[in-house]
C-alpha cells in the first residue's frame, strides 16, 4: 500500500471517530450525548438523551453499532396498566368511604378537577332567574315604546 492510500485511510478513520462527537451541537460539553463502556467484543453505547443502548463492535468493514434488543415498550405498557389499576383501586376505596393507607395520596382526577355531578337548581335559583328575565323583558318593552314615541313625535 502506498503512502497516499495510508494517509487517506487515516483521514477517514479520524473523520469517522470525530464525526459522532461533532454531530451533536445541541448538548453541552460537560454532558456528552453518548457514553461508552467496554465489554467483551466491543463497546456498549448509551444515548443519554433517549436511553437507547447499542453494541458497537468491529466488523469486516469497520465498526458498526447495532441496537440492543430491549422490551422498553412492553415495560412502559405494563407500568401504564399498573398505574391505571392502582388508580381504579384507590378511587374504589374512596367511593366506598374507606380511608387510604397512611402516606398514600388519592389519584388525581382525569377530568381536570371538574366535578362531574350535576346539581339541579332549587326553587330559589329558579325564582332569581325568572325575576331577572322579567326585568330584562320589561326594559326591552320600555325601550321599544320609547323608540316608537320618538319616531311618532318626529313625523
Amino acid at each position: 500500500m502506498n503512502s497516499k492510500a495510508l494517509i487517506g485511510i487515516v483521514v477517514v478513520a479520524v473523520a469517522a471517530v470525530t464525526a459522532p462527537a461533532g454531530a451533536d451541537t445541541t448538548g453541552d460539553a460537560a454532558s456528552p450525548r453518548y457514553t461508552f463502556n467496554k465489554v467483551a467484543g466491543g463497546f456498549l453505547r448509551l444515548d443519554t438523551q433517549t436511553g437507547e443502548v447499542a453494541l458497537c463492535s468491529p466488523q469486516a468493514v469497520g465498526w458498526a453499532c447495532l441496537a440492543a434488543p430491549e422490551d422498553r415498550a412492553v415495560l412502559e405498557n405494563e407500568i401504564a396498566r399498573l398505574r391505571a389499576e392502582n388508580g381504579t383501586l384507590k378511587n374504589d376505596l374512596v367511593s366506598r368511604g374507606l380511608p387510604l393507607p397512611p402516606g398514600i395520596m388519592p389519584e388525581p382526577r382525569n377530568d381536570g378537577g371538574r366535578d362531574l355531578t350535576w346539581r339541579l337548581p332549587g326553587h330559589a335559583d329558579v325564582d332569581r332567574v325568572v325575576a331577572f328575565v322579567g326585568r330584562v323583558w320589561r326594559r326591552l318593552v320600555e325601550a321599544i315604546a320609547q323608540a316608537q314615541d320618538q319616531v311618532l313625535h318626529r313625523s
